[in-house]
């Protein structure tokens, strides 16, 4: 099947590789991920988390200049060819829990266990014959850039987050209606961190329905809400930046199994589907205005 979905997609000819993404602080998705991997793969202890926060620029500024690079804590087109690793069948480790997890943003779906044994070596070179490359199981300089590069979806609008680590669910779940039609969407997932989707003002909201929940006031008086968290990681009133952990998930409330309830509404109440606004945060496109979003027939 990964095999099958990788070959789906659009080659990329020989001698026509993609831009390496910019990253730096602030940012956050898969390719933030993988350059922590890299890091760490390289002797920086920092969390694979998916956040560009102070601690990984601290990283990056330390790497670039150990290697005479422009210490400018930002990832370019200077830094990745530095950062990069040649794995291949057989390795192991954080460099190898990188290339994995770019390979799964292109439908590899692959465990990202930092083990390079057969069916990632199937999955990097079903990538690599899709996408008009040498076909040699490696994942050396070409491959990397054509991964990361490519992707379309490793990264997220500055000044926006993902509510969940990108790692988490994957873009169909952003995409499906809510169980019971109203405009919200339900991210089916257990305990993990939810994070700010914009820069915000906290306001703690608590009901039977919602359980434990968090509203991110915006300066017109729209907000983001989530319910069900098991807990709340910032305090009431606080000022956060997009990306900042403001909870946990949970299944607290009405609510039959641990997920995140995802809603957004307008500064007159009403509820807006929530759906095409999270995907273009996925696709690292700007979303639309919350006015512009439907309040009814939440799909995309």
């Amino acid at each position: 099947m990964a095999a099958f979905l990788l070959a789906l997609l659009p080659a990329t000819p020989a001698g026509a590789l993609p831009a390496w993404p910019s990253l730096s602080q602030g940012v956050s998705g898969a390719d933030t991920q993988t350059a922590q991997y890299l890091l760490r793969h390289h002797g920086y202890g920092i969390a694979a988390d998916g956040q560009f926060g102070p601690a990984t620029r601290s990283a990056v500024v330390s790497f670039q200049s150990a290697r005479g690079l422009t210490a400018d804590g930002t990832i370019g087109s200077e830094t990745w060819p530095h950062l990069i690793v040649s794995v291949s069948q057989g390795a192991s480790g954080d460099a190898v829990r990188a290339a994995q997890l770019q390979l799964n943003l292109y439908g590899a779906g692959l465990p990202v266990d930092g083990q390079f044994g057969p069916v990632t070596d199937s999955a990097v070179r079903s990538y690599q014959s899709s996408h008009g490359l040498a076909v040699d199981g490696r994942v050396g300089s070409q491959t990397w850039q054509s991964l990361v590069g490519g992707n379309g979806g490793g990264g997220t609008p500055s000044g926006y987050s993902l509510p969940l680590a990108r790692t988490a669910v994957g873009r169909a779940d952003y995409a499906a209606s809510h169980w019971n039609s109203t405009p919200a969407v339900d991210l089916i997932v257990s305990y993990l961190p939810a994070y700010a989707i914009k820069g915000s003002v906290v306001d703690h909201y608590d009901s039977a329905s919602c359980g434990i929940g968090i509203r991110l006031l915006q300066p017109d008086g729209s907000r983001f809400v989530y319910c069900h968290l098991s807990a709340r990681s910032v305090a009431d009133g606080a000022q956060v930046a997009a990306g900042t952990r403001v909870g946990t998930t949970g299944d607290t409330g009405n609510s039959g199994a641990p997920h995140l309830h995802v809603e957004i509404r307008t500064s007159d109440g009403v509820a807006r589907c929530p759906q095409s606004y999270l995907l273009a945060i996925y696709d690292g496109r700007t979303p639309p205005s919350l006015g512009s979003l439907p309040t009814s027939g939440c799909t995309a």
